[in-house]
């Protein structure tokens, strides 16, 4: 196991630099109930006193509850200022504008809940002079489980480098809320939603072909094609004239 108490104290360190570098005022994170979103916010709450996070419900019944409890229970635990902004109403209206629910995909539809979601991050960040801390995990970029432009998109990202499994872990070593560490991971893009059923592989597979380069033969395959399948999220902007 790593040494967990080590990465706190780099992790924390690297935040406070990061956040005094930028002259920042604070940090603001999409505060979702779940696992990575918790771990960023111990960490940047430890570095930054002046840490917000945000329930941001976007039309998933979830969202309202068992998700807002989760994010809760987390600015409970480590005293991190909350505030919940309700999306709904913004993501119906762009939807009618867009013509109704029947011209989009279902992949479009998905998408606007994560790209409404780091709108408001980023308004309240500019008005308030904060840094934008990101939420993803090693295990999901290498996957591409995320939304460009949506929860793809930070200022920094304390824990890209960890897999879901090592979230796991940093989190029992923190002693983080029991109902947090326990939850199924999920997006919260619509009701009955998690992320494993969604990709038909478990993060366990997906951090045993990470780590060590083992995998079922039919895993593996599920998690190479949506490596390949997500590459483009893993480049910058192509810009012409630059390879």
């Amino acid at each position: 196991m790593r040494d967990y108490k080590a990465e706190y104290e780099r992790r924390v360190a690297w935040i406070r630099a990061l956040v005094g570098g930028a002259h920042a005022a604070g940090v603001v994170f999409g505060n979702s109930g779940g696992k990575d979103s918790a771990l960023v916010g111990i960490l940047c709450k430890a570095a930054c006193d002046d840490t917000l996070g945000l329930l941001l419900p976007c039309a998933s019944r979830r969202n309202y509850g068992l998700d807002a409890d989760d994010g809760r229970a987390l600015a409970e635990f480590c005293g991190i200022e909350t505030r919940q902004i309700d999306l709904t109403p913004a993501r119906e209206a762009l939807v009618r504008e867009l013509g109704g629910e029947e011209p989009l995909s279902p992949a479009a539809l998905a998408n606007i809940a994560p790209r409404l979601r780091m709108t408001a991050l980023y308004a309240v960040a500019a008005a308030e002079g904060r840094l934008v801390a990101g939420t993803g995990n090693r295990s999901e970029r290498y996957m591409g489980y995320y939304t460009k432009w949506g929860d793809g998109a930070c200022d920094f990202n304390p824990i890209a480098d960890l897999t879901a499994t090592e979230v796991l872990e940093f989190l029992e070593f923190l002693g983080a809320p029991r109902r947090i560490i326990d939850k199924a991971p999920s997006a919260g893009l619509f009701d009955g939603q998690t992320d494993e059923q969604e990709m038909g592989v478990s993060y366990r597979a997906i951090d045993g072909y990470l780590l060590r380069g083992e995998a079922e033969e039919e895993e593996a395959a599920i998690i190479e094609g949506f490596h390949r399948r997500s590459e483009h999220k893993r480049r910058g902007v192509a810009v012409y004239g630059e390879e």
